[in-house]
């Protein structure tokens, strides 16, 4: 398995738009994460999009982003939007997407990393701390999470 950033092969940006607001997003709302996936290939600091490839196949993709949830500007960056896709589940890519984030953010010059989840267990047992709960837009009640780099 390969991770390159989504601007190496950019070919996949509209199955990761698909991705992206399929899992997390609501009827109306592809534009959005179109608008995310476009922003992380004009070559700013953030977002920025990260692809894992098997070969030319496409497996997962996660995001390092400014701010992920609107109650919580004050933190930042975030790992964001990772989603793996069903074939490629329970093998371990989640956690593989996620060290390389984390490990970019390191180098890049991060001491921290936020994410927000609706469920518990998963990224605690990845090192993440629970920081406590928040809303995201409009009212939905998520966990947020902090791993210092």
């Amino acid at each position: 398995m390969k991770i390159i950033n989504l601007s190496e092969r950019p070919e996949f940006q509209e199955t990761v738009t698909d991705w992206l607001w399929k899992a997390f997003g609501s009827e109306n709302s592809r534009a959005f994460f179109e608008s995310v996936v476009q922003s992380s290939l004009r070559g700013a600091d953030l977002p920025q999009t990260f692809i894992a490839l098997e070969g030319d196949t496409l497996a997962g993709t996660v995001g390092l982003w400014r701010c992920d949830l609107i109650s919580r500007q004050d933190l930042t960056p975030w790992l964001a939007a990772l989603y793996v896709d069903e074939g490629y589940r329970s093998r371990g890519l989640g956690q593989e997407l996620q060290a390389f984030v984390l490990e970019h953010s390191r180098r890049s010059g991060f001491s921290e990393l936020y994410l927000y989840a609706e469920f518990t267990g998963y990224y605690e047992r990845l090192g993440w701390k629970y920081i406590g709960d928040a809303l995201d837009y409009p009212d939905k009640p998520v966990r947020v999470y902090q791993q210092f780099l």
